[in-house]
């Protein structure tokens, strides 16, 4: 999970605790890297409220034990080390990576495919692993659709 800017538009804020509610609802263990505030920490808040099971870990740990990343708009930084837990950690696993572009937060990045974040830690043959929706119910839709191709499995 990412999104850390304490800073944060009230429509981040909003998104990460309507994601939380959502979460939790689904009966989906959250992991996440940081105790920072912004839209993780309203995430963090609205899932626990819902009684959800939330366990803050290292990025090494998320690396390792996660089946999909979760990223909330509010900090390139968090962006970076999700992309690096994410994506390039994972080893042989392919866990889906959704980006909840809220206001279209995530839009720029992703138009620019030279960005030194994506050029840093997405490979071209990851790039499919991105999912980015506007609705956190349609991200967690998507993101358990998922299915990796074939051909990235077998180049592995």
């Amino acid at each position: 999970m990412g999104g850390t800017d304490p800073q944060a538009r009230d429509e981040f804020l909003a998104a990460g605790a309507a994601a939380g509610r959502l979460l939790a609802s689904q009966g989906i263990t959250v992991l996440y890297d940081s105790s920072a505030p912004g839209p993780l920490a309203e995430l963090v808040a609205a899932f626990q409220s819902a009684h959800g099971m939330a366990l803050q870990v290292s990025s090494e740990q998320l690396g390792e034990r996660t089946d999909g990343v979760f990223a909330l708009p509010g900090g390139r930084e968090s962006l970076e080390e999700l992309l690096e837990a994410g994506l390039v950690d994972a080893g042989a696993r392919e866990p889906a990576f959704g980006l909840l572009n809220t206001s279209d937060y995530f839009s720029e990045l992703l138009k620019h495919s030279g960005d030194g974040v994506l050029e840093r830690f997405v490979r071209e043959t990851q790039r499919g692993r991105l999912i980015v929706q506007r609705d956190p119910g349609e991200l967690l839709v998507a993101m358990g659709e998922y299915r990796p191709p074939e051909t990235r499995r077998q180049q592995s």
